[in-house]
């Protein structure tokens, strides 16, 4: 389970192999559950669905928070796409604190945005036939305004944002 000096050999998906503080893997369930259950001595553990590019940011954000500067992490160089595969690889390795700022970032980038901006966020497909679309939306039309817009604009821009 660890090699020299007591640090914790963790191997990626795309096979990169970080040595990591004991401390630093304890914070990260999955990992912590493996080597606690282990029989024998294990050399590397797997970490599957985690990318090497999401072990940098995850020690980078474990360094900050020691040091007492958690809120210096910075996720916005992320697209949305990156950041939900990060925000999965967080969740596989069952990281609390960092899970629930990745939550919160996704939470503020879909804040005051349309119905279908969120639908295309998450990929999710309308079942709805425009006559039930039309139905819902007349009656709840409050949830399908963005900030400052008037339904007119809001339904220009969601055709815009699904087209691209």
């Amino acid at each position: 389970m660890a090699s020299s000096s007591n640090l914790i050999s963790l191997k990626t998906s795309d096979g990169t192999i970080f040595e990591v503080d004991p401390a630093l893997a304890k914070t990260m369930k999955t990992v912590q559950a493996i080597i606690d259950e282990a029989d024998a001595d294990i050399s590397i553990i797997p970490i599957h669905n985690v990318l090497s590019q999401h072990m940098n940011m995850i020690i980078e954000y474990y360094n900050l928070s020691v040091a007492g500067k958690a809120k210096e992490f910075s996720v916005e160089k992320l697209d949305n796409d990156d950041l939900k595969e990060f925000l999965l690889a967080v969740h596989y390795l069952n990281m609390e604190d960092l899970f629930e700022f990745l939550t919160q970032v996704v939470a503020d980038r879909i804040e005051k945005r349309s119905v279908g901006y969120v639908r295309k966020y998450f990929g999710i497909e309308s079942d709805f036939t425009p006559e039930e679309y039309a139905a819902i939306r007349k009656q709840n039309d409050w949830a399908f305004k963005g900030a400052d817009i008037e339904p007119e604009e809001d339904e220009e821009k969601e055709k815009e944002e699904i087209k691209e």
